[in-house]
């Protein structure tokens, strides 16, 4: 596990922020945005569809405090490009945003230095003001568009509404049951099998990102599979990329389910941080959210190394079992994490919830008792098979 000196500041032009939002495009917009409302907390944000003019495409924003998520669906037959991605990829992330200081001139240097262009840089405006975007492409099918807003003081973007009132079940729910997410922690992409490095370069060439954190498989294995993680984040570290890859064990890895179900590859997890992950969990399960079971021996060895700790978790230990959230600690400081089951039918997106206490870490103290229990409910799907190793 390393962590790595960032180097000198890259030169201007402005910054890259922070996570501005997050696009999926699925099969049902509304009802998508609905889930992730009861479930994980969400609320109704802003509304783009025929109600407002537009014809093409349907767009549900939701957000909890700075995490904002949007939907979108087709609205007509023979929408050939998302149909195609619907076919391949299934429910799942189209585009990380980014909140930058000076999109046009963050653009053109991006691309000077390789980015692959999506969209050359465009603006959109109504009463509340103009924002300017620009897109370029990095893993997959994946996008990343660049989003200046300094000018606008609309609801969410221009175009937007305000959306149809909750429903009084949602109400009852958010009174009964507050969540409490705060922002985006992290957003995690699986690549291919040795793709990874070459992804991590593209992010350190053309946006000036760094290397911020890594481990190799000879840390993240089971008996079965393993895997590798670059960290590659912008200067601030408000903005942080996780990057996995399979690496060679017996049977398949969850990596590899995900390339294979997904199709290419993608955003896993999107994790989510809160100043009380106890609340935020009791709360998600109250509302029928499922997440990824851990033995109670995790926490028998759990207390064994905290006795030998410098590190006080001052949460109640037996709690943290009870909601199977898990501990990761150093000499520093501890996180708290947990995860949930994969989102949709396919098992490939999923969401975490975490918790930092002088932490800066992603749980790699955590990554075998996550992989052993997904690779459990791999099991139960029929699709952790034995692999064939290369020679």
């Amino acid at each position: 596990m390393t962590y790595y000196d960032k180097g000198a500041e890259p030169e201007g032009p402005g910054r890259y922020v922070a996570f501005d939002h997050i696009t999926f495009w699925v099969g049902n917009a509304k009802q998508a945005a609905s889930w992730y409302c009861i479930r994980a907390g969400f609320q109704l944000l802003a509304y783009q569809g025929l109600e407002t003019g537009e014809k093409e495409v349907v767009s549900h924003a939701v957000r909890q405090d700075k995490a904002i998520f949007v939907f979108k669906s087709p609205l007509n037959p023979g929408n050939d490009v998302m149909g195609v991605h619907q076919s391949v990829h299934g429910d799942g992330v189209k585009d990380v945003a980014f909140s930058v200081e000076d999109c046009r001139g963050l653009f053109k240097k991006a691309v000077e230095r390789g980015a692959r262009v999506v969209r050359e840089p465009w603006e959109e405006k109504d009463e509340n003001g103009t924002v300017v975007f620009a897109s370029i492409s990095t893993y997959g099918d994946t996008t990343h568009t660049l989003v200046e807003r300094t000018n606008y003081n609309g609801i969410f973007l221009p175009g937007y509404k305000e959306p149809r009132a909750s429903d009084n079940l949602q109400k009852m729910l958010d009174a009964q049951f507050p969540v409490g997410l705060n922002f985006i922690d992290h957003v995690v992409g699986n690549q291919g099998d040795e793709e990874m490095n070459d992804i991590a370069e593209y992010y350190e060439k053309t946006l000036q990102f760094h290397r911020f954190w890594s481990i190799d498989d000879d840390l993240v294995h089971t008996k079965y599979s393993s895997l590798r993680s670059i960290v590659v984040a912008n200067w601030d570290e408000s903005i942080k990329m996780p990057l996995n890859e399979p690496a060679p064990g017996t049977r398949k890895s969850q990596i590899q389910e995900y390339i294979d179900f997904y199709g290419t590859p993608g955003v896993q997890h999107i994790a989510i941080n809160t100043g009380n992950i106890i609340n935020a969990i009791r709360s998600m399960r109250a509302r029928g959210m499922q997440f990824v079971n851990v033995p109670d021996s995790y926490y028998e060895d759990l207390r064994a190394k905290l006795a030998k700790s410098k590190v006080t978790v001052k949460e109640d230990l037996d709690v943290l079992q009870e909601l199977k959230i898990l501990v990761d600690f150093d000499d520093n400081g501890y996180l708290l994490q947990i995860f949930t089951k994969p989102v949709q039918d396919r098992p490939t997106l999923f969401l975490e919830t975490i918790e930092r206490h002088n932490h800066c870490g992603f749980g790699a103290g955590n990554f075998k008792s996550l992989f052993e229990a997904i690779e459990r409910d791999m099991f139960d799907r029929g699709t952790s098979v034995e692999t064939p190793q290369k020679k």
